[in-house]
Protein backbone atom coordinates (compact mmCIF):
# COMPACT_ATOMS: atom_id res chain seq x y z
CA UNK A 1 0.00 0.00 0.00
CA UNK A 2 1.24 3.62 -0.67
CA UNK A 3 2.47 5.06 2.42
CA UNK A 4 0.66 8.14 1.11
CA UNK A 5 -2.23 6.48 0.82
CA UNK A 6 -2.57 5.33 5.06
CA UNK A 7 -5.06 6.12 6.77
CA UNK A 8 -4.69 8.93 9.96
CA UNK A 9 -5.39 7.74 12.66
CA UNK A 10 -7.62 9.87 15.91
CA UNK A 11 -4.34 9.81 17.96
CA UNK A 12 -1.97 11.26 14.82
CA UNK A 13 -4.95 13.75 13.91
CA UNK A 14 -5.28 14.93 17.35
CA UNK A 15 -1.51 15.59 17.95
CA UNK A 16 -1.26 17.87 14.80
CA UNK A 17 -3.99 20.19 15.64
CA UNK A 18 -2.98 20.04 19.01
CA UNK A 19 -3.27 24.22 19.51
CA UNK A 20 -6.39 23.82 18.23
CA UNK A 21 -7.62 21.52 21.14
CA UNK A 22 -5.75 23.63 23.79
CA UNK A 23 -7.76 26.31 22.63
CA UNK A 24 -10.64 25.00 22.81
CA UNK A 25 -10.25 23.40 26.30
CA UNK A 26 -9.30 27.19 27.36
CA UNK A 27 -12.70 28.40 26.26
CA UNK A 28 -14.72 25.12 27.46
CA UNK A 29 -12.97 24.75 30.37
CA UNK A 30 -11.09 26.97 31.40
CA UNK A 31 -12.95 30.16 30.63
CA UNK A 32 -16.54 27.91 31.31
CA UNK A 33 -18.03 28.90 28.01
CA UNK A 34 -20.60 26.88 26.45
CA UNK A 35 -18.85 23.67 25.00
CA UNK A 36 -21.15 23.82 21.72
CA UNK A 37 -20.58 27.13 21.08
CA UNK A 38 -16.66 27.07 21.53
CA UNK A 39 -17.04 24.34 18.59
CA UNK A 40 -18.39 27.21 16.72
CA UNK A 41 -15.99 29.41 17.75
CA UNK A 42 -13.12 27.23 16.65
CA UNK A 43 -15.03 26.59 13.40
CA UNK A 44 -14.71 30.39 12.39
CA UNK A 45 -11.16 30.93 13.80
CA UNK A 46 -10.34 27.65 11.82
CA UNK A 47 -12.14 28.69 8.55
CA UNK A 48 -10.43 32.40 8.82
CA UNK A 49 -6.89 30.68 8.40
CA UNK A 50 -7.73 29.09 5.54
CA UNK A 51 -8.60 32.37 4.60
CA UNK A 52 -5.11 33.30 4.64
CA UNK A 53 -5.40 34.65 8.20
CA UNK A 54 -2.04 32.98 9.66
CA UNK A 55 -1.12 31.37 12.61
CA UNK A 56 -4.59 32.73 14.41
CA UNK A 57 -5.16 29.74 16.43
CA UNK A 58 -1.43 30.49 17.68
CA UNK A 59 -1.69 33.84 18.29
CA UNK A 60 -5.35 33.79 20.63
CA UNK A 61 -3.37 31.00 22.51
CA UNK A 62 -1.01 33.38 23.26
CA UNK A 63 -3.18 36.44 24.70
CA UNK A 64 -4.03 36.41 28.54
CA UNK A 65 -7.32 34.47 29.13
CA UNK A 66 -9.52 37.24 29.31
CA UNK A 67 -8.53 38.49 26.15
CA UNK A 68 -9.09 35.20 24.55
CA UNK A 69 -12.70 35.67 26.12
CA UNK A 70 -13.20 39.23 24.24
CA UNK A 71 -12.28 37.38 20.76
CA UNK A 72 -13.96 34.68 21.39
CA UNK A 73 -17.18 36.96 22.38
CA UNK A 74 -16.99 38.62 19.03
CA UNK A 75 -16.42 35.42 16.95
CA UNK A 76 -19.73 33.96 18.65
CA UNK A 77 -21.44 37.34 17.47
CA UNK A 78 -20.23 36.45 13.73
CA UNK A 79 -21.75 33.23 14.02
CA UNK A 80 -24.88 33.97 15.24
CA UNK A 81 -25.06 36.19 12.88
CA UNK A 82 -24.83 34.13 9.34
CA UNK A 83 -26.97 31.39 11.69
CA UNK A 84 -29.90 33.69 12.04
CA UNK A 85 -31.72 35.30 8.95
CA UNK A 86 -33.19 37.81 11.29
CA UNK A 87 -29.88 38.89 12.78
CA UNK A 88 -30.52 42.61 12.08
CA UNK A 89 -27.27 45.01 11.64
CA UNK A 90 -27.24 48.43 12.52
CA UNK A 91 -24.12 51.21 12.57
CA UNK A 92 -24.34 50.46 16.22
CA UNK A 93 -24.18 46.26 15.79
CA UNK A 94 -21.62 46.01 13.19
CA UNK A 95 -18.04 46.66 14.05
CA UNK A 96 -16.02 43.77 15.53
CA UNK A 97 -13.05 45.93 16.80
CA UNK A 98 -11.16 43.21 18.67
CA UNK A 99 -11.05 40.89 15.87
CA UNK A 100 -10.34 43.69 13.40
CA UNK A 101 -7.14 44.58 15.58
CA UNK A 102 -5.86 40.87 15.92
CA UNK A 103 -6.05 40.14 11.86
CA UNK A 104 -5.00 43.49 11.40
CA UNK A 105 -7.75 44.52 8.91
CA UNK A 106 -11.05 45.55 9.00
CA UNK A 107 -13.77 43.07 9.22
CA UNK A 108 -17.60 43.63 10.05
CA UNK A 109 -20.81 41.63 10.77
CA UNK A 110 -22.24 43.03 7.49
CA UNK A 111 -19.24 40.72 5.34
CA UNK A 112 -20.25 37.64 7.29
CA UNK A 113 -23.94 38.81 6.79
CA UNK A 114 -23.83 39.24 3.14
CA UNK A 115 -22.06 35.82 2.41
CA UNK A 116 -24.44 33.85 4.65
CA UNK A 117 -24.53 30.87 2.56
CA UNK A 118 -20.86 30.55 2.24
CA UNK A 119 -19.79 30.97 5.32
CA UNK A 120 -22.26 28.35 6.70
CA UNK A 121 -21.70 25.91 3.87
CA UNK A 122 -17.91 26.46 4.95
CA UNK A 123 -18.32 26.22 8.77
CA UNK A 124 -20.21 22.99 8.39
CA UNK A 125 -17.11 22.06 6.78
CA UNK A 126 -15.08 22.44 9.23
CA UNK A 127 -16.85 21.49 12.28
CA UNK A 128 -17.69 17.91 10.35
CA UNK A 129 -14.12 17.51 8.92
CA UNK A 130 -11.65 19.08 11.00
CA UNK A 131 -13.85 19.84 14.85
CA UNK A 132 -15.89 16.35 15.44
CA UNK A 133 -12.63 14.50 14.93
CA UNK A 134 -9.41 16.77 16.38
CA UNK A 135 -11.77 17.88 19.05
CA UNK A 136 -14.02 14.55 19.96
CA UNK A 137 -13.09 13.82 23.29
CA UNK A 138 -11.60 17.02 24.57
CA UNK A 139 -15.95 18.12 23.75
CA UNK A 140 -17.31 14.81 25.49
CA UNK A 141 -15.04 16.01 28.68
CA UNK A 142 -16.40 19.70 28.62
CA UNK A 143 -20.06 18.23 27.75
CA UNK A 144 -19.33 15.99 31.00
CA UNK A 145 -17.94 18.89 33.58
CA UNK A 146 -20.84 21.33 32.36
CA UNK A 147 -23.12 18.82 33.17
CA UNK A 148 -21.74 18.25 36.83
CA UNK A 149 -22.11 21.58 37.13
CA UNK A 150 -25.61 22.03 36.46
CA UNK A 151 -26.31 19.31 38.35
CA UNK A 152 -24.46 20.94 41.16
CA UNK A 153 -26.21 23.93 40.73
CA UNK A 154 -29.48 22.04 40.81
CA UNK A 155 -28.91 20.54 43.89
CA UNK A 156 -27.96 23.91 45.50
CA UNK A 157 -31.18 24.80 44.02
CA UNK A 158 -33.38 22.46 45.71
CA UNK A 159 -31.42 23.35 48.99
CA UNK A 160 -33.20 26.73 48.31
CA UNK A 161 -29.60 27.84 47.63
CA UNK A 162 -29.57 29.85 44.26
CA UNK A 163 -30.93 33.13 43.45
CA UNK A 164 -31.72 33.45 47.69
CA UNK A 165 -29.82 35.28 49.99
CA UNK A 166 -27.70 32.64 51.81
CA UNK A 167 -27.72 34.92 55.52
CA UNK A 168 -31.12 33.73 56.08
CA UNK A 169 -29.35 30.84 57.20
CA UNK A 170 -26.80 31.67 58.85
CA UNK A 171 -28.23 31.65 62.58
CA UNK A 172 -30.19 28.74 62.43
CA UNK A 173 -27.59 26.31 63.71
CA UNK A 174 -25.98 28.69 65.52
CA UNK A 175 -22.41 27.90 63.44
CA UNK A 176 -19.18 29.80 64.38
CA UNK A 177 -17.48 32.01 62.09
CA UNK A 178 -14.27 29.83 61.98
CA UNK A 179 -17.07 26.73 60.80
CA UNK A 180 -18.06 28.81 57.96
CA UNK A 181 -14.50 30.27 56.42
CA UNK A 182 -12.79 28.60 53.77
CA UNK A 183 -9.00 29.66 52.79
CA UNK A 184 -8.63 30.54 49.39
CA UNK A 185 -5.20 30.23 47.47
CA UNK A 186 -4.55 32.17 43.96
CA UNK A 187 -1.63 31.00 41.26
CA UNK A 188 1.35 33.49 41.25
CA UNK A 189 1.74 35.48 38.16
CA UNK A 190 -2.60 35.31 37.54
CA UNK A 191 -4.19 38.09 39.55
CA UNK A 192 -7.90 37.73 40.86
CA UNK A 193 -9.88 39.77 42.50
CA UNK A 194 -11.99 40.36 45.35
CA UNK A 195 -15.18 40.81 43.12
CA UNK A 196 -14.17 38.80 40.74
CA UNK A 197 -14.64 35.27 43.79
CA UNK A 198 -17.93 37.35 45.45
CA UNK A 199 -19.89 37.77 41.55
CA UNK A 200 -18.77 33.78 40.97
CA UNK A 201 -20.07 32.85 44.14
CA UNK A 202 -22.89 35.06 44.11
CA UNK A 203 -24.07 33.98 41.07
CA UNK A 204 -24.34 30.16 42.17
CA UNK A 205 -25.40 30.69 45.55
CA UNK A 206 -26.75 34.29 45.70
CA UNK A 207 -25.67 36.74 48.30
CA UNK A 208 -24.26 34.18 50.69
CA UNK A 209 -20.70 35.59 51.47
CA UNK A 210 -20.19 37.66 54.89
CA UNK A 211 -17.10 38.84 54.65
CA UNK A 212 -14.06 38.69 52.46
CA UNK A 213 -10.59 39.02 53.73
CA UNK A 214 -7.68 38.99 51.10
CA UNK A 215 -4.00 38.96 52.09
CA UNK A 216 -2.85 42.21 53.10
CA UNK A 217 -0.16 43.32 50.73
CA UNK A 218 2.12 46.60 49.05
CA UNK A 219 0.27 47.83 46.22
CA UNK A 220 2.54 46.53 43.71
CA UNK A 221 2.54 42.88 45.30
CA UNK A 222 -0.43 40.45 44.22
CA UNK A 223 -2.11 38.49 47.18
CA UNK A 224 -1.72 34.84 47.08
CA UNK A 225 -4.35 33.99 49.92
CA UNK A 226 -7.62 35.39 51.04
CA UNK A 227 -10.16 34.23 53.69
CA UNK A 228 -13.87 33.69 52.57
CA UNK A 229 -16.84 33.65 55.80
CA UNK A 230 -19.83 32.25 54.20
CA UNK A 231 -23.16 32.91 55.87
CA UNK A 232 -23.51 29.19 56.07
CA UNK A 233 -21.47 26.22 56.77
CA UNK A 234 -24.07 24.24 53.91
CA UNK A 235 -21.96 26.03 51.30
CA UNK A 236 -18.57 25.02 52.08
CA UNK A 237 -19.97 21.29 52.32
CA UNK A 238 -21.32 21.69 49.06
CA UNK A 239 -17.97 23.48 47.64
CA UNK A 240 -15.72 20.77 48.76
CA UNK A 241 -18.49 17.96 47.68
CA UNK A 242 -16.55 15.12 49.78
CA UNK A 243 -13.23 16.12 49.17
CA UNK A 244 -10.57 18.12 51.18
CA UNK A 245 -9.99 20.55 48.23
CA UNK A 246 -11.64 22.14 45.37
CA UNK A 247 -10.35 23.63 42.54
CA UNK A 248 -12.82 26.83 40.55
CA UNK A 249 -11.51 28.43 37.48
CA UNK A 250 -12.65 32.25 37.56
CA UNK A 251 -11.93 34.11 34.15
CA UNK A 252 -8.95 31.59 32.94
CA UNK A 253 -7.61 31.83 36.69
CA UNK A 254 -6.92 29.29 38.72
CA UNK A 255 -7.74 29.02 42.92
CA UNK A 256 -8.01 26.36 45.39
CA UNK A 257 -10.17 26.17 48.49
CA UNK A 258 -10.14 24.48 51.82
CA UNK A 259 -11.75 24.76 54.66
CA UNK A 260 -10.18 27.51 57.03
CA UNK A 261 -8.27 26.12 60.20
CA UNK A 262 -6.87 28.10 62.34
CA UNK A 263 -3.44 27.90 64.25
CA UNK A 264 -3.73 27.03 67.67
CA UNK A 265 -1.84 28.66 70.41
CA UNK A 266 0.81 25.65 71.82
CA UNK A 267 -0.98 25.14 75.61
CA UNK A 268 3.20 24.44 76.64
CA UNK A 269 4.64 27.44 78.49
CA UNK A 270 8.12 28.68 76.49
CA UNK A 271 10.94 27.72 78.48
CA UNK A 272 12.87 30.50 79.99
CA UNK A 273 16.81 30.43 79.68
CA UNK A 274 18.47 31.11 82.84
Amino acid sequence: MDPELLPVTPNEYGTFHAMDRALYSLLAVDLWRDPYESVQIMALWLWMERLGFKNLVLTILSMPPMLINKYADEALTCVKCVNDPQFVLSAEVNEIPATSRLVKKRITLQYFHENRPIVVKELRNVVTETCAMALQDVIEDAVKKHNAYESLVNSFSNLGFVGEACGDYSNANGASQEERTMFVTFSKGYPVAESEVTEFFTKLFGNCIEAFHMQPVRSDEQPLYARVVFSTPKVIDLILGGVTKAKFTINGKHLWMRKFVPKRKSSFPRSRRP
